[in-house]
Formats: C-alpha cells, structure tokens, sequence
C-alpha cells in the first residue's frame, strides 16, 4: 500500500521508488502482485504521465486510510518524548494563515524544535477533504463544522471588523450596528472561503449582491477599498497589519458584535495528544491573552 501511494503521489515508477528506498523492479513486481490478488489494474500504463484507473482511485483512497490508522497504532506504542516529535500536517485557512503561519514556525523551532511542521494553506472545502483522506493530521480553521468524523477544539474568539473608505457614508459613524450593514458597496471574498459567507449572514441580502470583484486575500480587500471606495469585513487580527493612516478606517461592528471561532480541527481517531498540545501552545503564544478560549487557558487538551 505504501508503494501504491507513492506511485499515486509522483507519477513515476523510477520516482516512486527513489522515495520509498526501494528499486523499480521491486515497486513494479509487488504493484503487479498487488493488482493480481485484487484482481484489478490500479494503473493505466499506458498514460503519460501515469494515471490511477477509476478503480485504482479508490484502492489509493482506502490504502491512504488505511496507513494512517497504520501510523496511529505505531504511534499508540510510541513513548512520550516520541510522542511530540517528528513531522505534523497543518492546513490553515486563507483568512487565519497570515497571522497565525509565519509565527507559528518560529514559535515551535523555539519551544518545541523535535517537532516538523508541513503547513499548507487552502480553503475550508479542501481541508475537510484532505482530512478525511487521512492527507492531514489537523486544521486550523473557522468553526463550527458540524462533522461526526471530526474534533474541533477552540482556540480563539475574533471579532470582525469593517474597513470603510473614508468617501464611504459609513465612515461617519463611531460604531456600526451589524444587522445593517448593507449590500451596496461591498467587497467580498471570493467563493469557498467561509469569512465571505459569514459577511452575507450579516447583511441578510445576499440576494442583492452584485459582484464586481471578489478578492483572495484580506489584504487585497483592503486595497480595493482604498483606491474605489466602499467597505469590507475583516478579522480584527488583520488590523495590526495596517499602518496608522489605514487603521483610521476601521469601525466596531456592534449590536451584537460578530465574532467568529478558530478551532484546531482533527479526525477522530487522531492519537498524538502530546503533538497536538505543542501546536495548541505555540497558538495560544501567538493570539492576544483576551481572544484565547478560556477552557484552553486553564486546560491542557485531553483525547
């Protein structure tokens, strides 16, 4: 199954079989009495580059599965130490990755340096499809989900926030009330990312909506309303990000306040209570003491 994996993952048999230590006539050998005992072909052969048949998708899909329950019973008899070392698969969401990603790294090469972060930014939807194909260990994203497969552990609170030309009607107001903010002369994140959904929540006229431009970033939002006019929604941990001239345009959303959950997200059967614990720490040092979920602050994480 590993071998079928890594066949999956470069494409290659001489590849392949670099990655797995082993030479290509013994990757090609087992795959052939791999397929045989199936009785199906996993490969078409004849693609360039190499290709899963429609049923050797399935078989990679169960095999990736079936590893990862593999790599959690080995970790089940690992000690402590090993426990909270080696290598992690993080996904964060594009609206958290820019503060949470470049100081996570630094954090855990500080207080945990045993363990290997490979962190990868994508949007909800891939998230929640990668961790049930058992691709990634956990996730850092916004919550609730509402998937009987996974955990979700809160981390922080963070409220949103508009960002309002100062050309804008709304910029003459100290605090804005959330449930009028309205549809003209918005600007969104495009679909697939879950802030954009929250924003249209807010408004409650997502049928007026008329798109002109849907952004990828927070901070292209933000430029888009400095140079045409009109407002966003942005996490408030975007606004140390601006400069003073900018954060002038930032105005409390109010009545009631927004706020949105960031949870660490994992399978349920994840095993490593001590590895998930080091990513819960490196992430309560990096968000303001006041935004941390108050049970994370009193307790550790227990599986």
């Amino acid at each position: 199954m590993e071998y079928v994996v890594a066949l999956d993952e470069h494409r290659h048999f001489v590849r392949a079989a670099e990655a797995c230590g082993v030479s290509q006539s013994t990757l090609s050998t087992l795959l052939k009495k791999l397929e045989e005992e199936l009785d199906t072909v996993i490969f078409d052969r004849c693609a360039h580059p190499l290709k899963p048949t429609e049923a050797g998708e399935k078989i990679i899909s169960q095999a990736r599965v079936v590893l990862y329950n593999t790599r959690q019973l080995r970790e089940i008899t690992l000690s402590e130490r090993q426990l909270s070392s080696g290598e992690t698969r993080i996904a964060v969401i594009p609206t958290v990755s820019p503060y949470i990603i470049p100081k996570l790294f630094k954090r855990l090469r500080e207080d945990s340096p045993l363990v290997v972060p490979r962190v990868f930014e994508m949007q909800t939807s891939e998230i929640l499809d990668r961790l049930s194909r058992a691709e990634l260990d956990m996730a850092i994203m916004a919550t609730p989900l509402q998937r009987d497969n996974l955990l979700e552990v809160p981390l922080y609170y963070e409220r949103l926030v508009a960002y309002v030309s100062p050309d804008e009607k709304l910029s003459l107001m100290k605090e804005i009330p959330s449930t009028n903010l309205p549809s003209e002369h918005l600007w969104v994140l495009k679909d697939g990312n879950c802030l954009r959904n929250q924003v249209f929540n807010l408004c409650g006229r997502i049928s007026d909506y008329k798109a002109i431009f849907e952004a990828g970033s927070i901070d292209t939002l933000v430029k888009i309303v400095d140079e045409n006019g009109g407002y966003t929604v942005i996490p408030e941990l975007h606004v140390d990000l601006l400069c003073d001239e900018k954060r002038r345009n930032i105005r409390p959303l109010v009545d009631p306040e927004p706020v949105r959950e960031i949870s660490l997200v994992i399978r349920n059967d994840y095993v490593r209570e001590k590895m998930l614990n080091e990513i819960a720490s490196a992430v309560k040092k990096i968000i303001p003491d006041y935004m941390i979920d108050s049970s994370l602050k009193r307790f550790a994480i227990k599986l």
